[in-house]
């Protein structure tokens, strides 16, 4: 009797305790000068007081009739360490929070990558990595067909062991805002490799738009990442989407080659639901995908191309990753440091307003047909073109006939002459459109130029555009 009486106060006891979702902890940074929510679960009427060590006074509130309790609080300019304690029956308290910058790394194998899973230059920083104003969250992998509350996880300072593990993506990202900036970074790896963006979007999203539910109706089973719209989203992003960030670093779209029209829509629908959520119009900078022998005619470079046109996105950019290879017939790119540090200089020229030089690729912007030649011109080559070789690599010219043949190409400052010897009345240019491109055009500055077409001729995906 005595046993069974002393496990009812203990769960009883269980149940009146303060708890707090797992991204709230020790070790956190916190978004600066923003409002923030502490939240989490007590008894029903339990009084709950949050004391912020950089507030002069604690903010209390009454647990709701749901279980659930939560304070807003106003964060300074970035510093710390600070410490937040909460108190209802019992009492909970959080040390060493940083206040900074927080963004979140999601996408799929290629961000997950980490130094011990084979990303080179991410291993050798590993005897260097400890940096006590870098830290990080880990989600780990969990689907669900609705919305979740809470993910296992906990904040851990950046060294050596921690790093090994994390997104290197990530951590070359956040290394580098942390060295310009010179303010705490928080870096949330919420990413699973082989994942459809579809898996990403909230059902009802991305079953709204036609475009978005042909993509996840025609998702493919594997063994490796779920199929289903929404359920990576349910169970990984929506427990944290109170947690303020700053904003969200991608790289995903190998998985969504089987319908690569769509993925111009679902990049959109993507960003709109999660910009929805937060609650906020943060900065979303993404990555194209890499060169890689898949074997297709044009299923990649039209994914390529659906993410070109996605940076009509309001805060968003793109990285060109076609230089960053050293092997074609590896779909994980070995070394990432270049990838986070170009998606660092986007978010420290456009987000924080620092001098980082050119940091967009040229891109394609008109045509001119003169003669048997097409005169191409380029934004963002300020200061030119040049190419990395005798020849100008991956260029294709067509008659109206659509049969593209191999071009020559002449730079001129910032456009590009391109002739075919066999090609009498050019029509269109095609560069790097094929699933494993080696080109060698660039600026000056050392950015590759976006593939591109200038064609609209159906590609023969068997998918409406």
């Amino acid at each position: 009797m005595k046993k069974i009486l002393a496990l009812v106060l203990l769960a009883t006891t269980s149940w009146a305790n303060v708890t707090l979702p797992s991204v709230l902890n020790s070790n956190m940074v916190l978004q600066q000068q923003t409002e923030i929510m502490i939240w989490g679960w007590a008894d029903p009427t339990e009084k709950v007081t949050v004391s912020a060590s950089w507030e002069s006074q604690p903010v209390s509130t009454t647990c709701a009739d749901n279980a659930i309790w939560k304070v807003s609080l106003r964060t300074p300019k970035a510093g710390g360490p600070y410490t937040i304690t909460i108190k209802g029956y019992n009492k909970v308290e959080l040390t060493n929070i940083l206040i900074g910058e927080v963004w979140l790394c999601s996408g799929q194998s290629n961000m997950e990558m980490t130094a011990s899973g084979g990303a080179k230059d991410a291993r050798a920083e590993l005897p260097t990595a400890f940096n006590a104003n870098i830290r990080f969250f880990k989600i780990p992998k969990r689907a669900a067909d609705s919305p979740q509350i809470d993910v296992r996880g906990n904040w851990a300072v950046c060294d050596s062991l921690t790093m090994k593990y994390f997104s290197a993506v990530g951590y070359f990202f956040g290394k580098k805002l942390q060295n310009t900036l010179n303010v705490p970074i928080g870096l949330i790896d919420m990413s699973w490799g082989g994942s459809y963006m579809d898996s990403w979007v909230p059902e009802p999203i991305a079953m709204l738009y036609p475009e978005t539910r042909r993509s996840a109706q025609a998702m493919s089973k594997v063994p490796w990442a779920p199929n289903k719209p929404g359920v990576l989203y349910n169970g990984m992003a929506a427990p944290i989407t109170s947690f303020p960030i700053a904003g969200v670093i991608w790289y995903q779209g190998e998985a969504n080659r089987h319908d690569a029209p769509a993925y111009y829509k679902l990049t959109h629908a993507l960003v709109d639901a999660w910009r929805g959520v937060w609650q906020t119009d943060f900065p979303f900078y993404y990555v194209q995908i890499a060169p890689y022998t898949y074997g297709d005619k044009y299923q990649t470079a039209a994914t390529r191309e659906s993410q070109t046109k996605a940076m009509d996105i309001p805060k968003s950019g793109m990285i060109v990753t076609t230089d960053l290879v050293d092997n074609l017939k590896d779909i994980h790119p070995a070394y990432k440091k270049e990838v986070g540090n170009r998606l660092a200089n986007w978010a420290l020229a456009e987000t924080y307003g620092q001098t980082v030089g050119v940091y967009k690729s040229p891109q394609y912007r008109s045509m001119q047909v003169d003669g048997n030649k097409i005169r191409i011109t380029f934004d963002n080559a300020p200061n030119g073109l040049i190419a990395r070789g005798t020849d100008i690599t991956e260029l294709e010219i067509a008659e109206a006939d659509k049969v593209f043949s191999k071009a020559q190409a002449r730079i001129k400052g910032n456009t590009l002459e391109v002739w075919a010897e066999n090609i009498k009345n050019p029509v269109a240019v095609r560069f790097a459109f094929r699933d494993a491109p080696v080109p060698n055009l660039f600026s000056k500055e050392g950015l590759p130029v976006i593939p591109f077409r200038t064609d609209a001729w159906d590609l023969g995906l068997g998918v409406k555009k």
